[in-house]
């Protein structure tokens, strides 16, 4: 998915500073879990419009001004229960990304995925598309003619320096469905209650979706290392002493080892739970690029509107010689081009 803001802000992203309510102090050297959990910190979230002939909103969570990531988490965007019928449903026409991986997963409805590897499939509820854009990919996104009803979350994975300009690429997963204490759980990333997903990730992280029924409580056992966030899809959570609502992200800092969790007496409720260790390096992101420098951002930038100016011109069929976003898939009539950039230099801090 796009980030769709018409003039994005520069985003750095690194480990939270010690004026981050959520931080947790840490000892150099020391690997000792706190005797008291650090406290679960609610993120809210921002409405943002995302394409279509009258704007699907999307509710943006991550990255914000309190919390930039959860572990190599760098963006969290939920969307639905959504009427495709009034809003146009998911329209991303083709656009870029480097340094990243996308993360897919719907509850409800089917997207269509076309990408510059050749890979075209489709996403459905319960099964994961990840698609690594590494050095550089383009790919679009369109609900299917079919669906009705659009409801899912698109997640940011940042890569680590050591494989952010690996290959492209794009895999698939149906992960089984799991009884957990009277919970419904599906490991999609990492490893969880047992299970473990086959995925290719490049950093220590998990990804799984939870379903309590209405009344009912889970002991998630976590990596104390870890940075937690769940999001509320459905219904109402509770998450140690903090209510969480659709949308919001729940922020558990390390030094967990067990998070407990309840749904609401009235309905049942639905949560991802997203963790890895704490990412440790400066990101800069801004629109749909991760970088490490202004320069580097413009180069993504330039090479983009190059090679989409290219292909509309009809001056190359397949890739141009050097081309960093690959084959433009033939389906494709016309391309997202970049926003303009900001009037002042892209800049890490920290």
């Amino acid at each position: 998915m796009s980030n769709p803001d018409r003039h994005p802000t520069e985003v750095v992203c690194g480990e939270n500073g010690p004026g981050d309510p959520a931080a947790v102090p840490r000892v150099p050297g020391d690997a000792a879990v706190p005797d008291a959990a650090p406290p679960v910190v609610v993120l809210p979230y921002r409405e943002v419009p995302l394409g279509g002939p009258r704007a699907m909103p999307v509710r943006r969570s991550l990255p914000q001004r309190e919390r930039s990531l959860i572990g190599a988490w760098c963006f969290v965007d939920h969307y639905g229960p959504d009427d495709v019928s009034q809003t146009g449903g998911m329209v991303v026409p083709g656009h870029p990304h480097t340094g990243l991986q996308t993360v897919s997963w719907l509850f409800s409805g089917e997207v269509e995925h076309r990408d510059t590897t050749g890979a075209h499939a489709l996403v459905r509820p319960g099964e994961l598309n990840i698609m690594t854009a590494g050095s550089g990919i383009a790919h679009s996104e369109y609900s299917t003619p079919d669906t009705t009803l659009l409801h899912g979350a698109q997640l940011w994975v940042a890569l680590p320096e050591a494989d952010r300009s690996t290959a492209p690429g794009f895999e698939h997963y149906a992960p089984p469905v799991t009884e957990v204490d009277g919970a419904r759980v599906l490991v999609f990333l990492g490893t969880l209650f047992g299970q473990s997903s086959p995925v290719t990730m490049f950093s220590d992280l998990v990804g799984a979706e939870v379903t309590l029924e209405a009344g009912a409580s889970l002991t998630i056992e976590v990596n104390p290392q870890h940075e937690h966030g769940l999001l509320c899809d459905t219904g109402l959570l509770t998450v140690g002493e903090a209510t969480v609502k659709p949308g919001e992200l729940a922020f558990q800092a390390t030094g967990t080892e067990r998070i407990t969790v309840s749904a609401g007496p009235d309905e049942p409720a639905r949560f991802l739970v997203l963790g890895g260790a704490p990412f440790g390096e400066q990101i800069v992101m801004w629109w749909n690029f991760i970088g490490r420098s202004h320069d580097e951002v413009v180069a993504f930038r330039e090479d983009w509107q190059r090679e989409r100016s290219l292909r509309e011109e009809g001056s190359y069929a397949a890739a141009a010689p050097g081309a960093r976003y690959g084959t433009f898939p033939d389906a494709w009539d016309h391309t997202l081009p970049a926003p303009s950039l900001p009037n002042l230099r892209l800049r890490t801090r920290g």
